[in-house]
């Protein structure tokens, strides 16, 4: 079985996948702050998962079977990894030091693997028929993306959700849904290969939770041909997260969802329709009532709405980009309309804030 070498942009929602990496005895290197870099690097990588029918369990990532250190974006060379893990949100991309490192990653022609709710610019190009010129206007800066090769590029839908707990210490992270990842495969073999290990080491997976009764653990990786699989979240995203979005706070996830459950499914309906519209069949989307039964769980607010409350010029737009997608081939749908203004007026408020 190989061991990869992996490096990870983004240490928090990214310490998911790496602590599920470590399992298969891989070398995780994750970049990240400063902080994050010294909290990582002394105390490891702390997730909390629940189990069903069980006390929930903490993943130390120093006693699992790979290796994990975190560094700073100018400490590593991606001529060194296997596959490259993209864990930042979209607008982090452009940050110095992480937009050389970003550009450097996709000169060196390494496989990369994007667990982010925006896809990148280059993985839109491998669906036939998109004009992706016209989606620019989504992204904080499309020009991150130019050197990448779309065919060694990949999305992964960042389905689990996790939280890092408030009043905890950065280098611990909450799994709150603890469903699993779900990759599309490369357009070449040898890369879609790797990803199978990872699945298979992840599945293989035990963990001795102290009384000598190994467990299977939640949040796998599912390796998919379908490049449309990934976009299953996206009607998850429109219709709930940027949903929680309200004119001066935020709302629950759950309350978004379950407050007009028609219009929650009228929203959710149109999205999956434009996902069929560039390709997507029937079965790699996920079916509406599913998506409410999970979202009964999710009490909180979503990031995005949090990160809009507290005074962010920039978060991530796949509300804006299925809305320009879906204006590709005529179809609108007057609430999503309805959201992306309002996304549109929160970004531009806190950007008048911030410039005062």
């Amino acid at each position: 079985m190989p061991a990869y070498n992996i490096l990870t942009m983004g240490a928090a929602y990214g310490s998911l996948l790496a602590t599920k990496l470590l399992f298969g005895g891989h070398k995780i290197t994750m970049v990240c702050l400063p902080a994050e870099v010294e909290a990582f690097n002394s105390d490891g990588a702390r997730v909390r998962m629940p189990i069903r029918g069980r006390a929930p369990v903490e993943l130390d990532s120093r006693k699992l079977p790979g290796s994990l250190r975190a560094a700073g974006p100018g400490d590593v060379d991606p001529k060194d990894y296997d596959l490259v893990a993209l864990a930042m949100q979209e607008p982090q991309y452009r940050s110095p030091g992480v937009r050389e490192l970003l550009d450097a990653v996709a000169r060196a022609r390494v496989p990369c693997m994007s667990i982010m709710n925006m896809p990148p610019l280059p993985y839109l190009k491998r669906i036939p028929g998109l004009n992706t010129d016209a989606l620019k206007a989504a992204f904080t800066d499309p020009s991150v993306w130019d050197s990448f090769e779309p065919g060694l590029l990949t999305l992964c839908s960042p389905d689990p959700q996790a939280i890092r707990p408030p009043g905890e210490k950065i280098n611990v992270l909450q799994v709150t849904l603890p469903t699993n990842f779900k990759v599309a495969r490369f357009a070449a073999d040898a890369p879609t290969a790797m990803l199978r290990q990872m699945e298979k080491d992840i599945d293989a997976a035990r963990f001795d939770p102290g009384d000598g009764k190994p467990i299977e653990l939640p949040v796998k990786l599912r390796v998919h041909e379908s490049i449309y699989v990934p976009l299953a979240k996206w009607a998850m995203l429109l219709t709930g997260n940027y949903r929680c979005v309200t004119k001066d706070s935020a709302i629950d996830i759950k309350d978004a969802v379950h407050g007009d459950l028609a219009a929650s499914r009228s929203v959710y309906d149109w999205v999956c329709g434009v996902c069929e519209k560039i390709g997507a069949a029937g079965g790699d989307l996920v079916p509406f009532e599913k998506y409410a039964a999970a979202a009964n769980d999710l009490v909180r607010p979503s990031s995005a709405a949090r990160a809009l409350n507290n005074g962010a010029p920039n978060i991530e737009r796949t509300d804006r980009l299925v809305q320009l997608i879906g204006a590709q081939y005529g179809m609108r749908h007057a609430i999503v309309d309805q959201t992306v203004t309002l996304v549109d007026e929160r970004l531009a408020a806190n950007r008048k804030k911030a410039a005062a």
